[in-house]
């Protein structure tokens, strides 16, 4: 695709957008909740609606100083804001707008891309990709702007995928009279490759994890196969529910239908609630994996304390009720469904342990994931392990933890 094309599909896409509902403001909440939410904001004094992930974004292949850059211009813009409290919710297509920042620079790498060849255009392209990505995050449901930018992520990283020296094959797997789009990624075609599964959280496309592959599974001679979360990216067909597992699974279970991968030796590896689907998945099918990998992944304390759901900033509540299909919120009762995703209540952190071994990883004082969460993951797989983080170095401390884990996954499968 030509510059022009690729700038005539930008236009067409957001030309109806200038006055497209702001992120912020599209989840509805009960008056108490909205109550709750407006009590927390002020008392929090938080300067971004958005969790700002600099370190994850960063290690993903955005430029530090060109991020910053945006963040800058979203600060400094002067055009109005649906919440004035928080920098990044200015409304409209427009200078300063979260989805139009991210998405001029995702512009940027794609005319790049233009005056590069071979695998230098690809990386170019696939920088592109992820700030589309970046631009629909959180990735809510009726959120046309994020919408507009999912679908240029989505075409740019399969256009990059084209001129990278690697391969890469969407696989479509049938599930409940649709079918499951996923991503294998192949070093090359020269014989089965042992395979590694990945799945990212709720705020989190397949498209954000090129830089795993290109610069850990790749080099070890590993495929990697990517699924989105039900109700999110090309699995946005499916609702989310306690069984976060069912899409990865599906998949899972195709795996020895295609030449490519060697289905005997196959890991798994998880982030954030991609961690709780492969979690669950290391009880459910015990004879397909061989090793399993967490990072910050809630699987039970999360669930039944309702008091630390309650206290989630907005942005987070809002994901939770986008991705289970709610409208007009009731912060109480959406802590109680939650409940049921305990994987202590479901029965796996309780009985029988699973011969998989799993590695949980966290870091020191996530709110998500806890040390105890790990520990009980650990204690019901056989040779499981459970480590925490120091977070006195957090750039250090997700580097290690990703080492870890791929050193885990790789020892556990070429065994």
């Amino acid at each position: 695709m030509n510059d022009e094309i690729s700038k005539n599909l930008s236009e067409t896409l957001f030309v109806n957008h200038k006055q497209a509902k702001e992120t912020s403001t599209l989840t509805r909440y009960m008056p108490s909740s909205e109550e709750r939410l407006v009590t927390q904001r002020e008392a929090q004094g938080q300067a971004w609606y958005r969790n700002l992930r600099r370190l994850l974004w960063t290690w993903q292949g955005v430029d530090p100083i060109e991020m910053e850059a945006v963040f800058a211009r979203i600060a400094s813009s002067t055009h109005s804001r649906s919440e004035e409290q928080w920098l990044d919710t200015v409304m409209g297509f427009r200078g300063g707008n979260w989805a139009f920042e991210w998405t001029r620079l995702g512009a940027k790498y794609r005319a790049e891309s233009a005056t590069l060849t071979n695998e230098p255009a690809a990386q170019a392209l696939f920088q592109a990709a992820l700030c589309y990505s970046i631009a629909s995050y959180p990735h809510l449901r009726n959120d046309n702007l994020a919408s507009q930018a999912r679908i240029l992520a989505f075409e740019t990283y399969e256009q990059a995928a084209k001129q990278s020296p690697y391969i890469v094959k969407t696989i479509e797997v049938p599930y409940q009279n649709r079918k499951v789009l996923a991503y294998l990624h192949l070093p090359n075609t020269d014989n089965p490759k042992p395979a590694v599964l990945v799945s990212g959280g709720l705020e989190s496309l397949q498209v954000d994890m090129w830089r795993l592959f290109h610069d850990h599974l790749a080099p070890r001679d590993f495929a990697m196969i990517t699924v989105d979360m039900p109700s999110l990216g090309h699995s946005a067909h499916w609702p989310l529910t306690e069984n976060s597992s069912e899409l990865h699974q599906a998949v899972l279970c195709e795996l020895a239908k295609l030449p490519w991968v060697d289905h005997h030796r196959v890991g798994l590896l998880g982030f954030r609630f991609g961690g709780h689907a492969m979690t669950r998945l290391a009880f459910l099918e015990q004879d397909k994996v061989k090793a399993c990998a967490v990072l910050g992944a809630p699987v039970h304390e999360l669930f039944v304390a309702p008091q630390r759901l309650q206290a989630m900033p907005k942005m987070y509540l809002d994901v939770l009720a986008s991705r289970l299909g709610k409208n007009g919120v009731d912060i109480g009762s959406l802590a109680g469904q939650m409940l049921a995703w305990s994987l202590k209540l479901q029965g796996f952190l309780a009985n029988r342990k699973t011969p998989v071994p799993i590695l949980a990883l966290s870091i020191e004082g996530d709110p998500v994931s806890s040390l105890s969460d790990n520990r009980m993951v650990a204690t019901y797989s056989r040779y499981g392990r459970a480590k925490q983080i120091p977070s006195d170095n957090i750039t250090q401390g997700y580097e290690q933890a990703l080492d870890l884990a791929i050193k885990w996954l790789e020892d556990e499968i070429v065994a």
